[in-house]
């Protein structure tokens, strides 16, 4: 269930259509602590003031330090914030990404979280990334254990085909997707048009796109001066619109640019100017 503005993830955690990627908050290369630890501590605080109520976190951005970023900005929470944690990607050096999905690892891996994130019980745990050389139903059995055992609320997962998230959908329930996704990159359609018709959450990471459709005379920039908007905002507000299950979550660590972001969501396009954006992919 949803509306224009809001998103019920499982049915039960009703957020804004706007999340918040926590991902920047950390240091370089997602490693370690900012260089202005204080400052991602405002940014932080600044979500919240803003209406937004789901953030984005993993075990992996720091690892571990953006969790704890969290709870020293934010808890005791508000009642009605989520934040969805990941794991299943380790981390053996700063420009290491493993996928690691082993059960063991996994239980491991959500122990770590609620003790940095503070909390009994995870609102939405997603597995990071599919491990190849781990049988899918020993990953997704962790995850149901993890569920039964009331540690987590809801599962979702990362980077994955609709012939996976059928397959998952065989043994747990799936509550959202979290896939790459943007005006230009586009190849997870098929995804997004599957989470639409079953009423699944799809998480679009690295919603806003960089490059030239954002330089002036672009679509993006004509269509964002026509609105008064920033092409940023024209970007975010072409997901808002591609579908109402798709909660975008661009990610900063700046206020200026948090309150831009946020600003998207007042942005009405005409059905031209989303067919105009449409034809970029």
């Amino acid at each position: 269930m949803s509306d224009r503005n809001t998103f019920s993830i499982g049915g039960d955690l009703t957020v804004s259509r706007l999340g918040f990627g926590a991902m920047r908050l950390t240091g370089d290369l997602n490693w370690g602590l900012p260089a202005d630890p204080e400052s991602a501590l405002k940014v932080a605080r600044r979500v919240v003031e803003l209406g937004i109520n789901f953030i984005d976190t993993a075990d992996a951005y720091g690892p571990g330090t953006n969790e704890e970023q969290l709870a020293e900005a934010l808890h005791p929470y508000p009642d009605d914030l989520v934040i969805g944690t990941k794991a299943g990607q380790s981390r053996p050096s700063a420009r290491e990404w493993k996928p690691l999905g082993r059960p063991e690892y996994l239980r491991q891996q959500c122990e770590l979280s609620l003790r940095r994130l503070r909390v009994e019980c995870i609102d939405l745990y997603q597995l990071h990334r599919i491990d190849p050389q781990v049988p899918t139903a020993d990953q997704f059995g962790a995850l149901a254990q993890l569920q039964q055992e009331g540690k987590i609320r809801h599962i979702g997962l990362s980077e994955v085909t609709v012939e996976q998230l059928e397959e998952a959908r065989d043994t747990i329930d799936v509550v959202s997707v979290q896939n790459l996704f943007n005006l230009t990159d586009r190849h997870h359609e098929p995804v997004l048009d599957y989470c639409t018709l079953n009423d699944i959450a799809f998480i679009p990471w690295l919603p806003i796109a960089r490059g030239e459709h954002a330089l002036p005379g672009s679509p993006v920039a004509d269509v964002a001066g026509d609105l008064g908007a920033t092409p940023a905002q024209v970007a975010l507000a072409w997901l808002l619109h591609r579908s109402p299950v798709v909660i975008p979550i661009p990610g900063t660590s700046s206020i200026a640019h948090l309150e831009e972001n946020a600003r998207a969501t007042e942005i009405e396009l005409t059905d031209e100017q989303f067919e105009r954006l449409n034809r970029l992919a």
